[in-house]
């Protein structure tokens, strides 16, 4: 009886073993989407008021949360019963990101109406700005629903031959681990200054070490968010072209000369030109009707 009771637990340690193993492999493996993953929602997640800064961030947490919490079942169930539908729903999240990173770079070019909105702004009520920021947040969650599928079935395919139980485990941590790293890297971005001005206040002289630093970060935060909006804009592209080079095999085979982030750059770009084009047509045909 006892000798049977310490063997379960032994299983229990043996599995738990294997499941931190590969917990560590798929996260090396999504190594490279998770950093794509910081850079657009850092990027999301600025442009609001410092007071609103870390609800909002908040509240795009308990969102990318909640992602996690659909997309983890249900990825589980079509990894064993329909495993073929995973690519076709991983590539319609390529074509919103390269959308959403393709209209990004034409209204840098071609801004729309930038200075009556922002005097609109100016006038808006409480209730209005509140509006605005939900549908902001609201966007956020749903990039970070595409990314996080993204994450999930990479992280997936690095333990698809082991068991059911270890699959879960070492998915799961590379899931959570994806959202409390990434949003508490962003919360520190986004209140860099914030940092800075109390470094400011706190120093004792005017030439001290700690005044300096405060300054720098001070000064650094509006940088920092502007390379990270390019940076964003740039992952959201290249997440898109990947997600295409590495299922299509003919596009794969046309850009194999190419070096790998030259390819999925130009097929972002194309899948974002289309998905813009197409949508104007839409919005267009929805204003004349």
């Amino acid at each position: 009886m006892a000798t049977g009771f310490f063997a379960v637990f032994d299983d229990i340690a043996a599995l738990l073993d294997d499941a931190a193993a590969m917990s560590k492999v798929a996260t090396k493996k999504t190594a490279g989407i998770l950093g794509d993953d910081l850079a657009v929602n850092a990027q999301k997640a600025s442009g609001f008021a410092s007071s609103r800064e870390l609800p909002v961030l908040w509240a795009i947490t308990k969102g990318s949360f909640r992602n996690k919490l659909m997309i983890l079942p249900v990825a589980f169930l079509l990894s064993a019963f329909a495993s073929w539908i995973i690519v076709p729903i991983l590539m319609l999240g390529g074509v919103y990101l390269a959308f959403e990173g393709a209209e990004k770079i034409y209204e840098y070019f071609f801004p729309h109406h930038k200075e009556k909105k922002r005097d609109i702004q100016q006038s808006l009520s409480k209730e209005e700005i509140l509006e605005i920021e939900k549908t902001k947040i609201n966007s956020a969650i749903l990039t970070d629903f595409i990314l996080s599928i993204e994450i999930i079935i990479m992280a997936l395919g690095t333990v698809l031959d082991k068991s059911l139980p270890i699959q879960i485990i070492a998915v799961t941590v590379v899931a959570v681990l994806a959202t409390i790293g990434v949003y508490g890297i962003v919360a520190l971005i986004v209140r860099m200054d914030d940092f800075g001005f109390k470094l400011i206040e706190t120093a004792k002289s005017e030439n001290s070490l700690q005044k300096s630093i405060g300054n720098v970060l001070v000064q650094a935060l509006p940088k920092v968010i502007r390379l990270l909006t390019v940076v964003g804009t740039l992952a959201m592209i290249l997440v898109a072209g990947g997600i295409f080079t590495h299922n299509v095999h003919q596009i794969h085979d046309f850009l194999h000369v190419l070096p790998s982030i030259v390819a999925e750059l130009l097929v972002g770009l194309a899948i974002g030109t289309v998905a813009v084009l197409v949508h104007g047509v839409f919005v267009k045909l929805v204003k004349n009707k």
